[in-house]
């Protein structure tokens, strides 16, 4: 895996205790390269939001190892002590809907992260229009989130996810509100900036229009999880 990545091993997360125990993880193993995007998918109710809130420090596991960045945060309990910072600095969250702060234009929006991370103001401000301008809404950047297209706010959505330059990116159905075009153009955006910024994405997802372009899937049934070639068709 080299330095940066995710890499999950024998993971496991149990609901409750005795008899009402549920086992919505129950050996979950799954490596991500840096610059890889990898394709989770699975029926309702087989463990992907669980398995997405335990790698984004939401919840705790019950069991297992999870490594991320080249940083063990769980082995059979948190290795980290701050899991607020571990959030924001080392995970971007990319969801099916964008949720933009109203009262923030655009580029506020992106350099909010790190802002909070301490990073001076101007730094992050030029950050934001970086990212912006990489996916093609730099024009926007002064606008008010409710003046952008569906399409534009998941682009601004992702360069949020992007700014504090996290070796991971957790994106959650993020294609789901869009029509086939923006959605595998955001697919092709999530390629893009997991080759340029050597960041590893795990995208789950229901779509049929976007799971052909993945070139390694993961299905996850039962809390178990199976890998296979992807189709990785031209994007």
């Amino acid at each position: 895996m080299g330095e940066l990545g995710i890499r999950i091993e024998h993971l496991r997360k149990r609901y409750g205790e005795g008899d009402t125990a549920v086992d919505a993880l129950k050996d979950v193993n799954m490596t991500v390269a840096p610059g890889e995007v990898v394709g989770l998918i699975g029926p309702s109710g087989s463990g992907k939001s669980t398995l997405l809130k335990c790698l984004g420090a939401v919840i705790e596991p019950s069991g297992g190892r999870m490594v991320l960045g080249g940083e063990a945060i769980y082995d059979d309990g948190w290795k980290i002590p701050d899991l607020r910072a571990l959030r924001r600095d080392s995970i971007g969250f990319v969801f099916q809907a964008p949720y933009l702060i109203p009262f923030l234009d655009v580029t506020d929006n992106v350099a909010l992260l790190p802002m909070l991370a301490g990073r001076p103001n101007g730094e992050a401000r030029a950050r934001a229009l970086e990212l912006l301008a990489a996916l093609d809404v730099g024009h926007r950047a002064a606008a008010q989130p409710s003046e952008l297209s569906g399409g534009e706010q998941q682009r601004v959505s992702i360069a949020r996810a992007l700014a504090n330059r996290p070796p991971v990116i957790l994106a959650d159905e993020p294609t789901a509100p869009l029509d086939s075009e923006r959605a595998l153009a955001v697919v092709r955006i999530l390629n893009q900036m997991a080759t340029q910024y050597h960041t590893a994405i795990i995208v789950v997802t229901h779509d049929e229009k976007i799971i052909p372009t993945f070139r390694r899937i993961y299905h996850i049934r039962d809390g178990r999880t199976e890998e296979e070639a992807g189709l990785g068709l031209s994007l």
